[in-house]
């Protein structure tokens, strides 16, 4: 095996013009390959991003009515939604994959919150529990978090994000301020942001309705006090966090499951639902990548093409050696050792062609995403498997020159002129 590969160095080497112009098919094929698979990947790696945000791996689970969210202060309190009890949040944390789970309130809210004349237009209150901040990746900027004791007394407080901070006090103290809430005095005791930034790439309509809700602000409030604003036993929400974003559908699937299953609902269009961000980025990768796997067959077929001139220049080789393939045959040399011989080549002339191919489609990424602002992710499976699969073009376009070498005569051969 080894002498063969040496051997089939030595004739690419002699023959350096012929077998370059005998590769350039595979290079162009697999360099092709490899860039698009590279362009693809990096463009559904920006879309997982963009959708679920930089290391945040939770599911909101809402209640919906068919295809909308379930809107309280229009529709009223559903009969038949329980509240979500303790039981059910701890058979919420036995689903696999599971880290924190957390239960809240929500409403947005165009009038309601103001801090003396100033309002936050189309900003979200929020009732939540204690673990809500940590299930949902936030940390206390500035002043405190909800202490136990402001659940157990009822304390009006509140907790402010960084946009609605922004939005009601403009650049003014807002720790220790006092803010209104469905014309209820609440006292600011802290200011939360994520614990890692995340700016979303904004590129159409439906990319600004993806993160309107993000942007908008919200005020953060025990979920004890919420039906001094508010409605008693309003059904709650929840919010789930998993160990990766690999398992944010089907948690999100399963919660939902097990909240839908204590409904006693007459309004079969009332149900929970998870709002994953996950299963969207996977509809438009799919989208995507159904449309950039057309272009890999394409690609393809330039691979085709460098099979055949594979094909070609190994029959030249055979009948260029043919009183060399004669002598070995006399001397006592197996068809098995010709045939092994001329697909060893054969193969190492494609294999070269394919690792030629992988830095060439390296550096073609590269300049796609340098001249068209496209991200890339360099997949390693993809590189091994063009040069696995370029070795494979290079034995079954070599079989039949190998297998015509390997069936001369060697009378014959020995008197080829």
């Amino acid at each position: 095996m080894f002498e063969n590969i040496r051997l089939s160095f030595q004739g690419i080497w002699s023959h350096k013009m012929r077998s370059f112009l005998t590769m350039l098919g595979i290079i162009i094929g697999i360099a092709a390959i490899i860039a698009i698979v590279s362009t693809i990947k990096g463009t559904n790696e920006q879309i997982k991003e963009n959708l679920v945000g930089s290391g945040e791996n939770t599911v909101e689970v809402a209640l919906f009515q068919g295809e909308w969210q379930y809107e309280m202060s229009y529709n009223g309190i559903p009969a038949g939604v329980p509240l979500v009890t303790d039981e059910v949040m701890e058979e919420l944390r036995g689903i696999s994959h599971v880290e924190n789970v957390s239960r809240y309130l929500s409403r947005q809210d165009y009038n309601g919150v103001y801090h003396l004349n100033t309002g936050l237009s189309g900003g979200y209150v929020k009732g939540i529990d204690a673990n809500y901040f940590d299930t949902c990746n936030y940390i206390v900027k500035e002043g405190r978090g909800f202490t136990q004791n402001d659940f157990d007394t009822y304390r009006k407080v509140a907790i402010l994000d960084e946009d609605s901070a922004d939005a009601l006090f403009q650049g003014e103290e807002a720790i220790g301020s006092t803010i209104e809430i469905q014309q209820e005095p609440y006292i600011v005791v802290g200011i939360v942001t994520k614990a890692k930034e995340f700016e979303p790439v904004i590129n159409s309509i439906e990319d600004y309705y993806t993160y309107a809700q993000n942007s908008a602000g919200s005020v953060y409030i025990p979920d004890t006090t919420w039906p001094i604003i508010y409605q008693y036993d309003e059904p709650q929400n929840v919010m789930v966090r998993v160990e990766s974003t690999d398992y944010m559908t089907s948690a999100g699937k399963e919660s939902a499951d097990i909240l839908n299953s204590y409904l006693t609902v007459t309004d079969d269009t009332i149900a929970y639902k998870a709002k994953d961000l996950m299963e969207q980025a996977q509809q438009i990768q799919e989208l995507s990548s159904s449309t950039n796997t057309m272009l890999i067959w394409i690609a393809g077929i330039s691979l085709i093409v460098g099979g055949i001139g594979v094909m070609n220049i190994m029959l030249v080789s055979v009948t260029e050696r043919t009183q060399e393939i004669g002598l070995k045959k006399a001397i006592g040399a197996r068809k098995s050792k010709i045939l092994g011989q001329f697909l060893t080549e054969a193969a190492v002339l494609t294999s070269m062609g394919g690792l030629i191919g992988v830095l060439v489609g390296i550096i073609l990424a590269q300049v796609i995403s340098y001249i068209s602002t496209t991200p890339v992710a360099i997949s390693v499976p993809a590189a091994v498997g063009a040069v696995a699969f370029s070795m494979v073009i290079g034995i079954v376009f070599g079989v039949f020159p190998s297998y015509k070498a390997a069936n001369l005569n060697p009378i014959d051969a020995l008197r080829h002129e």
